[in-house]
């Protein structure tokens, strides 16, 4: 599954004519599964993975989160804190449909040519670009 999301963003950013070596990319959410903290068996990590494979430059951003079990079981730094994330990103996927994230206005920590993906069908069809 982790490849086959990867592939279709790197997809849609080529369409888009949007570089993919260095973009940023923001993935909400990396939890196992919505609003609970518990990091065990997520697939999450696998989509991470493909996504730095293709060069892009991936924050992860999960407040529900307990960083130090993350990095220690997954080597990774992932931020809880939105301010850590400020910015803007050329990738926005929405991997884990927590509460939190409801508030979330893309268009204002996306590029104005991004790709916006919606694994869960979390947001409304209109503020995404495409969704499983």
């Amino acid at each position: 599954m982790g490849s086959f999301v990867a592939s279709e963003i790197v997809k849609k950013m080529v369409q888009k004519e949007i570089p993919v070596k260095g973009s940023k990319a923001l993935l909400l959410g990396f939890t196992f599964k919505e609003n609970c903290p518990d990091v065990r068996n997520t697939r999450v990590i696998d989509i991470y993975r493909d996504l730095i494979e293709f060069g892009l430059d991936v924050t992860v951003y999960d407040p529900w989160v307990n960083k130090i079990d993350v990095q220690k079981e997954y080597g990774l730094d992932v931020s809880n804190n939105f301010h850590e994330i400020e910015g803007r990103y050329s990738a926005v996927i929405l991997a884990v449909g927590h509460d939190k994230f409801r508030n979330f206005k893309l268009k204002d920590i996306t590029e104005e040519k991004s790709i916006k993906f919606d694994i869960k069908s979390f947001f409304d069809i209109s503020e995404v670009d495409f969704r499983l």
